[in-house]
């Protein structure tokens, strides 16, 4: 939990509020899978893309279609669809009790280098959510391509308390 001097630490969810963030509905699947699984204390979130209901809203590869910039609009917009999917699962973000890890594939042409710029979209507003206590450790891949096309894709586990 992020603390401020002298008061109590601030959950997930009041962050959100502070921060004047509102969760999208959660994406529906594209395929058959579940999009969470908890096994014990830890949840597994199926790969999440920058999609908002059942449409891609960034399509294209960092280098080529897209640039950095819009890489890292993609990253944050998947990692809203995170936020709405472990809420969806767990009732409250609250309940996060750490994350585990992030991983980040990001499609690319060429030898584009720059795909922890990208990444990083996604790891800042989970840190602006869950304090820096709770960074994960992370795992940025450059890929050829993704599912529907998109430039970005998550996948995210999270330690989770009762």
């Amino acid at each position: 939990m992020v603390t401020r001097e002298h008061s109590e630490p601030t959950g997930a969810e009041q962050r959100l509020r502070e921060l004047g963030i509102k969760l999208p509905a959660p994406p529906e699947p594209f395929g058959t899978y579940a999009e969470a699984v908890q096994t014990g204390n830890l949840l597994f979130l199926t790969g999440m893309l920058p999609t908002e209901g059942r449409v891609a809203k960034f399509i294209g590869r960092v280098g080529a279609e897209l640039d950095v910039e819009a890489g890292r609009k993609a990253a944050y917009l998947a990692a809203l669809n995170v936020l709405a999917v472990a809420k969806e699962h767990l009732g409250s973000l609250d309940k996060v009790s750490r994350i585990v890890r992030l991983g980040v594939s990001v499609a690319t042409s060429g030898d584009v280098r720059d795909q922890p710029k990208v990444a990083d979209a996604a790891s800042e507003l989970l840190q602006s959510i869950f304090g820096e206590n709770k960074n994960p450790c992370r795992l940025v891949y450059g890929v050829a391509s993704l599912p529907l096309g998109t430039p970005v894709e998550l996948e995210v586990i999270f330690e989770i308390s009762d």
